[in-house]
């Protein structure tokens, strides 16, 4: 005879990885990395990505070394938790241009025993806490903070600097729109303005 609460004890555990830093510092190349090997462990896997995100493709993921791995493109966190049942581990890139109802949807996803790995700039332009990421952050049971080099100096780099024009919060771009620095060329550049 088995304990009343035997299948509790054998479900499987669900986690929440959260991979941060600054543009070009190699977040969404690591979050690739996990997938893949996920699959080639035969996991059951599923990438997201916000739709707006469409500088180097409409729907596949994609690394600033041209790594790209399938995902699936949503216009809302609610959108994941819908379309991942029965599903071993989730991907989520770009987190910071979700609502901030992703950290509820990462939380249901790892209760149910899905490893979520979710990657995202921790800080936005500014330098400040970008979207849901510092409450990701929070209640991850994993966190890897990659660092980008700084290109004024050559120390490791946390700051995401927009070197383009405009106050808008969320301005995708790459390297002509954003430059990464450590802290002290940050906070000299950010003076300047």
């Amino acid at each position: 005879m088995f304990p009343e609460n035997y299948e509790n004890r054998h479900q499987k555990n669900g986690w929440i990885e959260v991979i941060c830093g600054s543009m070009f510092s190699g977040k969404t190349e690591e979050l690739i990395r996990r997938l893949k090997r996920a699959r080639i462990a035969r996991l059951k896997t599923e990438i997201y990505k916000p739709i707006i995100d469409i500088r180097y493709h409409k729907t596949n993921v994609v690394s600033h070394d041209e790594n790209s791995i399938a995902s699936i493109p949503v216009p809302s966190s609610a959108n994941i938790l819908l379309l991942s049942h029965n599903v071993d581990v989730v991907g989520i890139d770009e987190a910071q241009f979700f609502d901030d109802q992703l950290v509820e949807v990462c939380n249901e996803l790892a209760n149910r025993g899905t490893r979520v790995v979710v990657a995202g700039l921790d800080m936005d332009f500014k330098g400040d806490p970008f979207g849901p990421m510092p409450e990701l952050i929070a209640s991850a049971e994993f966190v890897t903070k990659v660092h980008a080099i700084c290109v004024s100096c050559g120390s490791l780099a946390q700051y995401s600097h927009r070197v383009a024009e405009n106050e808008e919060l969320v301005l995708l771009g790459e390297k002509k729109t954003y430059i990464p620095l450590c802290r002290n060329c940050f906070n000299s550049k950010s003076k300047k303005k």
